[in-house]
């Protein structure tokens, strides 16, 4: 017999959703971790005082699944937001093993064995909840790995202009953050905000915080079409990343490129992460590589999981939830009818994501 009902990988929203679910249904658990608290992902991708909204999708029409890990109403600080949630892990009790490096899952008899560094885990079912944490990759030429992929400490870009890329809100949270802290210490540098599009999508909230830091007057200039080209060191030695803000075609193959230099440590890119896909292939689940006219929404060569209605992967018992399968995953709807579905990576769906996986457990473990 296994040791467990349900074996969660990752304590993040949606992790934490399916224990506390697992706990409310009575089935068996245990949430493995391998950062040193809960939300850990959040505590290392948020800027320090950044807000956490209660976001819902237009597209839902019911509350937090589980309403102890819903953000408050009044978007409370990230800090607030952990520390809630870490009481209310504590006060339910949780089983909760922090510091486990997820290496492997086994299949045996009876189930699953989980496989971390340091242990071994034994379960009927696993639930991934590890989120997207993969770094997309700038596609320069030349090295550009040295480039922050977060804003960690505001104070290491005082003086100097910093370069942030990328057009959503992860870049916006990093500019609201970066302006807020230069203006407080009196430091005028500029922000250079880029992304290769033309228009930058953020919320509504977070264009707000922006909003209200351009008006308190922080120093920040926007720079639509601005491409990451090369990764170089300068003859002083100083790693640097040169952009294209501007190409002009002059005739006759000719063109004009405009750019700028930022020194890399100067330099965050908030260019978004991509899905687990190598751990997804190393376990043996079934994906769908994305190719001219079967995906609409994915880049092409895109590797997709794909997904029942329940997230379940083609591997019966192997659950995969929030943003482990963000931004689109391949729904198999009924009839074997294969669906490239959008997910969208937040709070409210990873906690939605969770509670639907387990109660799907529960209602196998009923029905046998």
């Amino acid at each position: 017999m296994a040791e467990y009902d349900v074996t969660i990988v990752g304590a993040g929203p949606g992790g934490l959703a399916c224990a506390i679910k697992a706990q409310e249904l009575g089935l068996s658990c245990v949430l493995l971790e391998k950062g040193k608290r809960v939300l850990q992902g959040i505590i290392d991708t948020y800027p320090k005082g950044k807000k956490v909204y209660p976001t819902i999708p237009k597209s839902q029409t019911d509350p937090f699944a589980i309403e102890d890990l819903a953000p408050g109403p009044d978007n409370e600080p990230v800090e607030d937001y952990v520390a809630k949630v870490e009481a209310c892990a504590e006060k339910r009790k949780l089983s909760i093993r922090l510091g486990e490096d997820f290496q492997d899952i086994e299949k045996d008899g009876t189930g699953f064995t989980v496989v971390t560094r340091q242990n071994r885990y034994t379960a009927s079912n696993v639930i991934l909840a590890f989120g997207s944490n993969i770094p997309v990759d700038l596609g320069v030429y030349g090295e550009a790995k040295t480039v922050a992929r977060g804003l960690d400490n505001p104070e290491d870009h005082i003086g100097a202009p910093t370069l942030v890329l990328g057009g959503g809100n992860a870049a916006a949270d990093v500019v609201a953050a970066l302006s807020k802290a230069k203006r407080e210490a009196g430091d005028n540098t500029t922000i250079w905000w880029g992304h290769r599009r033309e228009q930058f999508r953020v919320d509504k909230d977070v264009a707000r915080d922006l909003g209200e830091e351009i008006l308190l007057g922080g120093s920040i200039r926007i720079l639509p079409g601005a491409v990451p080209r090369i990764g170089e060191v300068d003859a002083d030695g100083v790693d640097r990343l040169i952009i294209q803000t501007r190409q002009v075609d002059v005739g006759q193959g000719v063109e004009l490129n405009q750019g700028m230099s930022f020194p890399m440590k100067h330099v965050i890119a908030c260019v978004g992460t991509q899905g687990p896909a190598p751990v997804f292939g190393k376990l043996g689940l079934q994906q769908i590589m994305c190719v001219a006219g079967v995906c609409k929404i994915s880049k092409e060569g895109t590797q997709l999981v794909m997904l029942t209605p329940d997230f379940e992967t083609g591997t019966k018992g192997i659950f995969a939830i929030g943003g482990a399968v963000s931004p689109t995953y391949i729904l198999i709807e009924q009839e074997g009818v294969l669906k490239e579905t959008k997910h969208t990576n937040i709070i409210y769906m990873a906690i939605k994501d969770g509670v639907r996986a387990v109660q799907a457990i529960a209602d196998r473990r009923a029905s046998t």
